[in-house]
Parts: structure tokens; sequence; C-alpha cells
């Protein structure tokens, strides 16, 4: 069966849908039709995530992540809002372990006034007096602004839009290839005057098959949290980050419904989608993420030999719980009770240096478009971050 449309678009995450739906709104007209191999949308990444509204204070002024997660707090918040999501305005402190880490602590207080956050400095006894579980170092910053609404539902909104605007969203449909003229897909082919590939995992091989990501390969890091029996916290509490590093370290969570839970771990995954146990396994995708990873192992522009054992640690619940105590004394292996659905983080790596990618990536031409990176907090950012990325496809297809 063939398929023709204007733009096709390649997955069903939250960047696949808004696109989509700016694109619709850009060009009333058109035809688009958005291809996901799951039966439903929003399987991985975008509803898997933490559902943690982010305010934009670790990153840089000059960085794509710093412009669109100030954006996209502000237009997440207003979409749940206007779309009856329910929200936990909770906020986030973000505390620290010993005097080492004050310098760093003043480092995010100072891109947060850069990135025009709201944040607040606070003593020790302004922190108990916020959360009286938590525990810091002379000081900590509180973010008022960094919320939780349930990603699902977010995604569930988003896909009853689409379908409002008469996007045709066609679930079971895996991209096999491109044959230079057509997408070829287990559905048949898919003929289009513009593709677009938000794919996630697989992001880097669709855009190989167009000749981009030449010199970039996705390396996935499993991400779980560990549940607590019952709620224990009233805000997020975060450590102080490596910067070195695109994560966040463990952490405290409040979710929308009240639970807490920790973590989330960043371990190294043995093939992309590595949920649970051996679901989704490829043996020549497990052989190739081995292989990579053995060679970061021994050359790579970041420790990831120390990155990768410190995670692996993480797969112990006592170890979670003591690396969570560092932010809340009193909780104890006790109150917690199991891990929750993992997620993977489809983390961008440059293969020529074997440098982590920081920020948002994409690459594209005339007649494609390959979003590369759009790691955390792409969830935040995706309402804006779509509008951009339709300012770059208009610059191409021109």
């Amino acid at each position: 069966m063939k398929h023709s449309s204007d733009f096709l678009i390649i997955g069903g995450g939250v960047l696949g849908l808004t696109l989509a739906l700016e694109l619709k709104r850009r060009y009333r007209d058109c035809s688009i039709n958005l291809i996901e191999k799951e039966n439903a949308v929003g399987c991985h990444a975008s509803g898997r995530n933490s559902g943690v509204l982010h305010a934009g204070i670790y990153y840089p002024k000059d960085s794509l992540k710093s412009r669109f997660t100030r954006e996209g707090n502000i237009e997440l918040h207003q979409f749940c809002a206007d779309h009856n999501i329910p929200i936990r305005r909770c906020g986030k402190l973000i505390v620290t372990k010993n005097e080492a880490e004050l310098s760093t602590l003043d480092l995010l207080h100072a891109r947060a006034k850069a990135n025009d956050v709201p944040v607040e400095s606070l003593n020790e006894d302004e922190v108990k007096k916020l959360e009286p579980m938590a525990q810091t170092h002379e000081r900590a910053l509180f973010s008022p602004t960094t919320s939780s609404a349930n990603p699902k539902d977010v995604m569930a909104a988003l896909a009853k839009l689409a379908q409002a605007a008469e996007i045709t969203l066609h679930t079971n449909t895996a991209f096999r290839k491109f044959d230079g003229q057509n997408v070829i897909t287990t559905q048949g082919e898919f003929q289009s005057g513009y593709v677009i590939n938000a794919a996630g995992l697989y992001a880097d091989t669709i855009a190989k098959s167009f000749g981009f990501a030449q010199t970039s390969k996705i390396l996935p890091f499993k991400g779980l949290y560990l549940y607590a029996k019952q709620p224990m916290i009233q805000t997020h509490i975060y450590p102080v980050p490596d910067l070195n590093y695109p994560f966040l370290g463990v952490h405290f969570t409040v979710n929308a419904q009240g639970d807490t839970k920790i973590g989330p771990t960043a371990i190294p995954a043995l093939w992309r989608e590595q949920y649970q146990g051996f679901d989704n396994f490829k043996f020549g995708e497990a052989l190739d993420i081995g292989f990579r990873s053995a060679s970061l192992f021994i050359s790579s522009n970041f420790d990831f030999k120390r990155l990768a054992m410190t995670e692996l640690r993480k797969y112990s619940k006592k170890h979670l719980v003591k690396q969570a105590q560092a932010l809340v004394p009193t909780c104890k292996f006790q109150d917690f009770a199991q891990w929750g659905p993992a997620g993977i983080r489809a983390q961008l790596v440059a293969s020529d240096s074997g440098k982590l990618q920081m920020d948002f990536l994409f690459e594209g031409d005339e007649r494609s478009f390959h979003i590369l990176n759009a790691v955390s907090p792409g969830w935040t950012c995706a309402l804006p971050f779509s509008r951009f990325l339709c300012d770059e496809i208009d610059k191409k297809i021109v």
C-alpha cells in the first residue's frame, strides 16, 4: 500500500506530535502522515520520563536547552491547565553535601539568573521550614516553578489534538529504509514532500539512511526509579550535579499523584529498548552497542568507565537508598517498595571523539530533517522547541 502526504513524521513521541501540530498550524491545508512503530504514541521516552516540568536552572545561557526550558515550563503548565491535566506545583530544592559543592551551587544560581528563571537562595533553617526531611550544607537553591505532571496524560491530550487536526497517525508502522524516493515501512510505502525524523532511540540509524548522523551514534542509558511505600516529601530534592555529565544524580521526586521516588539510574543499556529482561533484544544491536561501550571504556572525552561502574552499582536498592540518604538522612531501605517502569535515555555520542552531546542537536536539508539529540529536558521544552525546529525546516524547504 502506498501513502502520500506533504509531510511525513517518523516517531510518535512528544516532539513528533508537537511538530505535526505546529506544521498544521503554519500550513493549514497540508497533509501530514505520522508513523509510529508501537500500537500507540508515547510508548518510549515521552511516556516513560519522570514527569518533572523543569525550570531551566542547569544550562548555559547560550544553549538551546536554556532557551527552551524556561519557555517550555511556562507553556506546558498552561497546556496542562487548558486540558485539565493535574499538576503538582511542588517546586525543587537543590541541596549541597559539603563545602566543595557551594561553588557549583553559586554557578547554578548565576545560570538561573542569566536564563531569567525564578530561584531563591535558602539557608539551612529555611530549607528545614520548606521541607523538614531535606538536609543541606549551609545553603540550597529553591526553584518554585519546577512541577510534576503525568507524561501519559500530556501525550494523550496531544494525540487527541492531532486527530482533531486531521493528522493521520499510523501506529504499528515501523521504518525500514529510505530507497531514495520513498520511506519503506512495515505497512507499505510512504511518499512525502518532506520527511521529519523524530524517532528518539532510533533517530541516528534513520538519519544515516538519508546521509546524516555520519559522526554520531546514540548510546542508550537505562533510568530506573525506586518508589517509596508512602509519600515522604512535599518538594523535589536534588543534589548539586556534576556539570560534566548530562545526568542530575540520584534525587527525590514527587510525581503528579504525590508518590515519592528516588533515582534515576543512568546505567548503560545493552540494547536500545532494554526495559526489562530480554524484551526487545536484538543481537546485532547489542553487539554494536557493546563494541562502542568497550571503545569508550578505553578512550573517550569523559570517564565512561567510572560513570558505568558508578551507575551499575545503583542496581542495588541498598546502594541507591544510601545515595538518597545524603539528601534525606532519615530515609531507610525499608521505606521503599519496588522499582517503577524503566525509561531509556537516547544519548547522542560523537563517534569520532567519544564526547557526550550535551545540547539538543539536529541536521537536515531540502528533503529531510533529523532530530538527533533531544534528551531531558526535551519533554518540558517540546512546545517552543517544536516551533524553533519548524523555523529551521522552513529555511530548508523555501
